[in-house]
């Protein structure tokens, strides 16, 4: 019996954090440069001896065979851009992300890294994604005195008189780095420095901004698919404790 419940509310857990997955894809669906996130179980067994391998301690569930989630990767499949005619919007062909400095209440700033090149310029002249922080250059935030500016496939930025102001910053994390997403898109690393190197093999284009490479029906019928198996799921645990609620009702008759 403590099986079929245990069975039952992982299923539910796991379709309930797929759920919230896949809803923050359709919200970011129109989020420019946005990467979708799947949800990937694996067995309880399966994720013990991944943990002992590791040395990893502490506990993470029972001994029923259930399922867990194991991670919630980022797919990086590649979108298409789109041409929006303000010279403030970036974008990427080719890996690599932007770099965001962003600063905190407290006053302490954070590195980000996004493919979301859709900028604009604050009051101070300083190349912003707005609601996030400062766009990066070799020099640091990069900063333009007008608007009449133009960025090369190099991505060196050049003022109306032609004269070189800074390059845009891209990084390309290597292969085994471990980045962290937050619900914007926007990545991040544990030691920001040591695990970016800069992108020589990409090309920058001014006036066009990427696309997110999210398909809104693929999502809303994995969505339905998650709902269904979330309402079966619940049936079982409702089934079980009335089940479960008759038994002890019996045995405390005897």
């Amino acid at each position: 019996m403590l099986r079929g419940f245990y069975t039952a509310a992982s299923g539910v857990l796991m379709q309930e954090r797929t759920l919230n997955v896949l809803t923050n894809n359709l919200v970011n669906a129109r989020t420019p440069g946005f990467r979708a996130s799947r949800v990937v179980s694996t067995t309880f067994e399966d994720e013990y001896l991944v943990r002992l391998e590791k040395g990893a301690s502490g506990a993470i569930g029972t001994g029923a065979p259930v399922r867990i989630v194991s991670d919630v990767p980022t797919l990086f499949d590649p979108s298409s851009l789109e041409e929006t005619g303000r010279p403030y919007d970036l974008a990427i062909n080719g890996e690599g992300f932007f770099n965001i400095l962003t600063t905190d209440a407290q006053g302490n700033e954070r590195q980000y890294l996004t493919r979301n090149g859709n900028f604009d310029v604050d009051e101070e002249g300083m190349l912003v994604l707005r609601g996030h922080g400062q766009v990066l250059g070799e020099k640091g935030p990069i900063q333009l005195d007008t608007a009449n500016f133009t960025v090369d496939y190099n991505g060196d930025i050049y003022d109306e008189k032609g004269k070189l102001v800074d390059k845009v910053l891209i990084t390309v994390p290597p292969q085994d780095a471990e980045l962290e997403v937050d619900a914007n898109g926007m990545y991040t690393t544990q030691d920001m420095e040591a695990n970016t190197q800069v992108g020589d093999d990409v090309m920058i284009v001014q006036g066009w901004t990427e696309r997110s490479n999210i398909n809104p029906n693929r999502e809303m019928a994995l969505v339905m698919e998650a709902q269904r198996t979330f309402q079966a799921c619940s049936s079982a645990l409702q089934i079980l404790d009335k089940i479960n609620q008759k038994s002890a009702t019996q045995i405390a008759a005897l």
